[in-house]
């Protein structure tokens, strides 16, 4: 078979962290002959280079290539290139790996759209990765009508003959930015970019140790010049106008922008900040005209002009302000309706723990630059962001725990102005609810079994902040009961001891309350009122166990919608019971991955005729099980003395 995927993977010094992206390469869905791996050694000195001709020896589909060391990872794909047999190159870094099916999709995807560049959907496991590219699926995707230039990490899809026909490879040597450089002459080269969003293809990692090499303290001159190399790509391959400006913004806003917010710029040391701010300064300067600021959200354009006027206090003391603003997100009432779990949230900014207050009344006529005054700045952005306010937006994402993979919920929300002492200033709050369905939240499938949370976003004032919804005030700190909703059984729950809200999906084995159930038997039916939401009929299944053996029967039954929860039917096999007693216990995801039984508390046994009868209880009470224990404690001791 012609081989449709080589996957080039530099490598140097990972440790174990290779193994997940070794594992996850061999459990392609791809046919094995339909792809290859090239891992390329960089002069690894640790065992990497050994374990890796070990996996080569085993599995005809890996070949390893060693070569001295290079001091990044631009000469090494470049090497991986050029050793490529495939249709198409997948770039993967050693300590990242992916989904069991990315290959496969991303190839078929960009195939069935004549794709050059194919993006599949990222999680960040410890790292940020864009998540507005992601919101959904774009076959035909540009830097004008996509927002691309959010992604420029190298782990992408691209065809081979796109890379010979244009001879487009990774700058080399021990220099930063390298992938910026190539992805962006990519995406302004490519005939077609296909964005995949409806499977997380690719989880990028970051180290336990941080040690990656994103993580490390960089030389802010070495830097921002191999940045400037990345702006000189746009420059050649776009025309002076809009476009070029959004695409240097990018650069603008997460390399040099952020870099001067908050905390993350405080934390440094005084030294490196001024040497930072040096080149930024620099660079704003030199290569920037006054078009690209001014796309900026408020308080990044704050920033962007004390950097270009040269504002060094100012700029540490606006970041002292903003490092106190964080995102507060409560939980209101959380309810099952038609098959879908609604949960209310209301959100707002605090500053130190306290709620953010703005201007109520917002002068009409505002100065369109920020001042570079820093107490005239936070008032520039207070003033806006009123003003502005019927443009913030509340997002709600549920979030596999384990993948770290998040999923936009539908939601609806309201603008509230909160009015604050005499009513000069105002709260600027946002209530809403989210619809989470059962059987499509997750790109259109159910949630998989584990552990969901559920986070809040919002964008406000120029300020993009997400947290964990919770935890709740007293009045909504009730919860709805579990669901079993599209074969699966959803568990709403408080984490301990944050209180914040998450879903135990498949896995609970408390929490469902089934010891609280009273079933009863009319002939050879058994009925059991269960407190479980069900919005429709659902298959279980009903596992009998003869009491004192291993014996087992397995009995359908079905969930019926009966208030205030739901109703268990099942037909017992009479002639099977015999005289024996039977345990029952019951699974309500009898399509889940690992089937979990869970106790009813009574016992069965074939009665007189053709009927069954309920004999005690399967399970004692939590009093009478401590009762017996105390029992039990007091003869050992009275056996000792």
């Amino acid at each position: 078979m012609p081989v449709k995927v080589s996957v080039i993977v530099p490598v140097y010094n990972p440790g174990h962290y290779i193994d997940d992206c070794v594992d996850s390469l061999l459990r392609q869905s791809l046919p094995h002959d339909a792809y290859e791996v090239i891992f390329v050694d960089d002069g690894s000195t640790d065992a990497t280079p050994a374990k890796l001709d070990a996996v080569a020896a085993e599995h005809d589909r890996v070949r390893v290539i060693h070569q001295e060391n290079s001091g990044w990872s631009g000469k090494p794909r470049n090497v991986g290139i050029a050793a490529a047999r495939g249709e198409f190159v997948m770039f993967v870094d050693n300590d990242d790996y992916l989904g069991d099916e990315a290959l496969e999709r991303m190839y078929d995807y960009g195939v069935a759209h004549g794709a050059d560049v194919v993006i599949g959907k990222m999680a960040g496991k410890g790292r940020g990765v864009p998540v507005e590219l992601f919101r959904i699926n774009r076959p035909r995707a540009s830097v004008e009508n996509a927002p691309l230039i959010d992604s420029l990490t190298p782990h992408k899809m691209v065809r081979r003959e796109f890379l010979e026909r244009t001879g487009l490879r990774f700058p080399e040597g021990r220099r930063r930015l390298e992938d910026h450089v190539f992805v962006a002459e990519a995406f302004l080269r490519a005939a077609n970019v296909s964005v995949l969003s409806d499977y997380v293809c690719y989880y990028h990692v970051r180290r336990d140790d941080s040690s990656n090499a994103g993580f490390q303290r960089f030389d802010p001159a070495g830097y921002f010049g191999n940045l400037c190399e990345a702006l000189d790509v746009v420059e050649r391959y776009t025309e002076p106008g809009a476009v070029r400006d959004r695409l240097y913004r990018r650069w603008l806003r997460n390399e040099m922008v952020e870099r001067l917010r908050g905390q993350r710029f405080l934390a440094a040391p005084e030294d490196f900040r001024r040497d930072l701010f040096a080149q930024i300064h620099r660079v704003v300067v030199e290569r920037f005209g006054p078009g690209v600021a001014e796309g900026l959200q408020p308080t990044q354009r704050v920033v962007a002009a004390l950097a270009a006027a040269g504002r060094y206090d100012e700029v540490r003391a606006f970041a002292e302000w903003e490092s106190g603003i964080a995102l507060k997100a409560v939980p209101e009432e959380v309810s099952w309706a038609d098959g879908t779990l609604r949960v209310g949230v209301s959100a707002e900014f605090t500053v130190h723990g306290e709620p953010l207050t703005f201007p109520a009344d917002p002068p009409a006529e505002r100065s369109a630059e920020p001042p570079l005054d820093v107490a005239a700045s936070i008032d520039w952005v207070g003033a806006d962001t009123t003003a502005r306010f019927d443009r913030a937006t509340l997002e709600v994402l549920l979030r596999e725990r384990a993948s770290s993979a998040v999923h936009f919920q539908p939601v609806e929300f309201t603008h509230e102005r909160v009015p604050v002492g005499d009513g000069s200033r105002v709260r600027l709050v946002l209530r809403g609810t989210a619809a989470l369905d059962g059987a499509t939240a997750v790109d259109g499938a159910p949630p998989a079994g584990g552990l969901w949370d559920l986070d809040a976003r919002v964008k406000l004032g120029g300020w993009t902040k997400g947290r964990r919804i919770g935890p709740a005030r007293a009045a909504h700190r009730t919860l709805p009961p579990a669901g079993v909703v599209a074969g699966h059984v959803v568990l709403p729950y408080w984490t301990q001891p944050h209180g914040n809200l998450s879903l135990d999906v498949d896995r609970a084995r408390k929490g469902l309350a089934l010891d609280r159930a009273v079933p009863s038997c009319a002939g050879r039916r058994l009925e059991a009122g269960l407190p479980l939401y069900v919005p429709g009929r659902a298959d279980v299944e009903l596992r009998l166990t003869a009491v004192g053996s291993d014996t087992t029967l397995d009995v359908p039954g079905t969930l019926v919608p009966r208030a205030p929860g739901a109703l268990l039917e099942a037909e017992l096999p009479v002639g099977a019971l015999g005289g024996r007693e039977w345990r029952p216990s019951l699974n309500l995801a009898p399509k889940a991955d690992e089937p979990r039984f869970h106790a009813l508390p009574v016992r069965l046994r074939a009665g007189a005729g053709d009927g069954v009868e309920v004999v005690r209880g399967g399970r004692p009470g939590r009093l009478a099980r401590l009762a017996r224990r105390i029992g039990r404690v007091l003869r050992v001791r009275r056996v000792r003395r």
